[in-house]
C-alpha cells in the first residue's frame, strides 16, 4: 500500500512524493529539517526518509584508485585504537589480503585486548574453496578475548536439497551479503570494492572516506544487527548461530525473514526518528549531509531502490545525472524512471566487455560480458523507441589491463557544472541489487564548492576512460545460449 506526503517545496514539480510504506513510518509529514540554501531545497524530502548526518566537507576524502584504497585501509587498521568494522562480500587469499589481516593482528590495541573487531562477510562467498575467507581470518580469533566477532550472513533462500545440489560459486547467485563498509574508530570508508587483490590493484571502483562519529556509529550498529542474524566463526574453523538466534538454514523461512526484516527495518527507522528530533540547529552549522540508504530485497526492505527511483524520476529539465555501474542490468522501474519520467540529461557508464571481471572466465561465466552487452542493447532500444537518444547516452569504460566495478551517481542541478549530490556504495542499480542482495550506499548532498569540485573531478576521471559507441555495442554478436540465459535468469544478474 502506498502512502503519500505532500512537499511544500515548489521545485518538486508541485506533485506529491510517493513512497511505499516500507521506507519509514515517519515520512507521513515533511520533516522539520530543511536546507537553508535555496538551491538544495529540491532534496528536502531526504530528511523524511533516511537519517541525515551533518558533516563538514573537509572531513570527506575522495579516494581515486585501488592502491590508494588499499594503503588507506591498511593504515587505518594499523592505527585504530577502539574499533574496526569490516563488512564485505568476501576477503581474498593473496599476499595483500594477508598483509591486511596482519595489520589488524599486530595492531597493539587489538593484541592487548583493547580494540573490538567485527567482520561481516557472505557465507557462500566466504566459504568458497579450501583456502577461503574463513581460513584467512581464523588466526584473529586465537587470542581475541571475545573482542573479535567474525560473522557470515547466510541467505534463508538457500537450504535443504537446494543447498546440497547447487555447487559452489553457483550457489552465490541466490542472494548475498553485498555491503562494503570499512570502519576504523570514527572513520568510515564506503565503497563498492571487495577485500581482494584485484580491488587493491587494477579493478577501478569508487571509495569515499568520511570522518564522523555518528555515521560510524550508525554503520557499526547496522553491521552488528546483521551479524546477529549470521553464523559466527569459531576458533576451530566451524560456524554456529548464537544461542537463541533464528537459523536461516533450519528454522522456518518466513520466521527468519520476518525476524531479520523487523530487526533491520526497526534499527533504520529508529535512526531516522532520532535524527529528526535533533533539530534545525544542525542545518546552520554544516555545508554537507551524509545520508545512509539500505536495501535487502530478499527480506522485503527496499529503502534504497525507492529513494533512487524517485530521485531519477523527479529530475527537472536542465539537470544532469551521471550513473556508473559495473554490471549493467537496470530494473524495469529504473529504466522507466530514466526514459519516461526523468526530464534531465542522463549518461550511463558501464564496463566494456574487456573491462568486465568475467572476461575470459571458463564455462558459462565466460558469457557474462555478452549478457551485459545484450541488456545494454535492450535498454538502448527502449531509449530509441521513446525518442530519448538526445537526452540519454551510454558509455563503456575500457582501460588496458583494468576491469571496472565502479557504481553510483552524480547529480548536477539545473544549470550547474558541478554536482551537488552523489550516491556511493555497493548497489549496481540492477536486478540483484534491488531484489536479492543486502546493500548499502550513502547519499552525499553538499553546498561546499571544493567538495563539489572534487566529486566532479572523480566523475571526469572515470568517464575519461569511457567512450560512447552505440555502433560497436550493436555490432557485437550475442550467442543464442546467452540470449536464452538472460531471458530466463535476468533477475540473477
Amino acid at each position: 500500500m502506498w502512502r503519500r506526503f505532500t512537499s511544500t517545496i515548489a521545485d518538486l514539480q508541485q506533485q506529491p512524493i510517493i513512497f511505499p510504506e516500507s521506507i519509514s513510518p515517519y515520512k507521513a509529514t515533511i520533516s522539520k529539517l530543511a536546507f537553508r540554501r535555496k538551491e538544495l531545497e529540491i532534496f528536502n524530502w531526504f530528511f523524511s526518509v533516511t537519517p541525515c548526518y551533518p558533516v563538514q566537507a573537509s572531513k570527506i576524502t575522495i579516494i581515486n584508485g585501488p592502491k590508494e584504497f588499499y594503503d588507506t585501509l591498511t593504515k587505518k587498521c594499523q592505527s585504530a585504537t577502539n574499533r574496526i568494522v569490516l563488512a564485505s562480500l568476501y576477503l581474498g587469499t593473496g599476499s595483500l589480503e594477508k598483509k591486511l589481516v596482519s595489520a589488524i593482528k599486530h595492531n597493539t590495541h587489538f593484541s592487548q585486548g583493547k580494540l573490538k573487531l567485527n567482520v561481516l562477510l557472505d557465507f557462500q562467498r566466504g566459504s568458497r574453496g579450501v583456502i577461503n575467507s574463513k581460513t584467512m581470518l581464523a588466526s584473529l580469533l586465537e587470542n581475541s578475548n571475545d573482542l573479535c566477532r567474525i560473522s557470515l550472513y547466510h541467505t534463508p533462500h538457500l537450504r535443504g536439497l537446494y543447498k546440497q545440489w547447487i555447487p559452489q560459486r553457483w550457489n552465490e547467485l541466490i542472494e548475498l551479503q553485498h555491503m562494503k563498509v570499512y570502519l576504523a574508530d570514527n572513520t568510515v570508508i564506503i565503497s563498492g570494492a571487495n577485500l581482494s587483490n584485484d580491488y587493491f590493484t587494477n579493478r577501478q571502483d569508487r571509495y569515499v572516506m568520511i570522518e564522523d562519529k555518528r555515521l560510524a556509529d550508525f554503520y557499526a550498529n547496522l553491521v552488528s544487527v546483521v551479524q546477529s542474524l549470521s553464523f559466527q566463526l569459531q576458533k576451530d574453523g566451524s560456524v554456529m548461530m548464537e544461542q537463541g538466534s533464528c537459523n536461516p538454514c533450519l528454522d522456518d523461512v518466513k520466521l527468519f525473514i520476518d525476524n531479520a526484516s523487523r530487526k533491520i527495518q526497526q534499527y533504520f527507522d529508529n535512526a531516522v526518528f532520532n535524527q529528526q528530533n535533533e533539530g534545525q540547529e544542525y542545518i546552520d552549522s554544516t555545508d554537507t549531509w551524509v545520508m545512509p540508504l539500505i536495501q535487502a530485497g530478499g527480506l522485503g526492505i527496499r529503502i534504497d531502490s525507492e529513494v533512487t527511483r524517485y530521485l531519477l524520476a523527479s529530475a527537472p529539465p536542465l539537470s544532469n545525472i551521471k550513473i556508473a555501474t559495473g554490471y549493467f542490468n537496470l530494473t524495469n522501474e529504473y529504466t522507466e524512471a530514466i526514459i519516461k519520467e526523468c526530464q534531465g540529461d542522463c549518461s550511463l557508464l558501464m564496463a566494456h566487455p574487456n573491462a568486465n571481471g568475467f572476461k575470459g572466465a571458463k564455462g558459462p561465466a565466460g558469457g557474462v560480458p555478452d549478457a551485459y552487452s545484450l541488456l545494454a542493447q535492450k535498454f538502448y532500444n527502449n531509449v530509441e523507441s521513446f525518442g530519448q537518444q538526445d537526452r540519454i547516452t551510454l558509455h563503456e569504460y575500457e582501460k588496458p589491463g583494468w576491469t571496472f566495478h565502479g557504481k553510483g551517481l552524480w547529480y548536477y542541478l539545473p544549470g550547474e557544472s558541478l554536482p551537488s549530490l552523489t550516491f556511493i556504495g555497493s548497489p549496481n542499480f540492477g536486478e540483484r541489487s534491488v531484489n536479492r542482495d543486502l546493500e548499502t550506499q550513502v547519499a552525499i548532498i553538499t553546498a561546499d564548492e571544493d567538495l563539489k569540485k572534487r566529486l566532479h573531478e572523480e566523475n571526469v576521471m572515470l568517464y575519461e576512460n569511457g567512450r560512447e559507441s552505440i555502433q560497436e555495442l550493436f555490432g557485437r554478436k550475442i550467442p543464442n545460449w546467452v540470449k536464452l540465459t538472460v531471458g530466463v535468469f535476468r533477475n540473477f544478474f
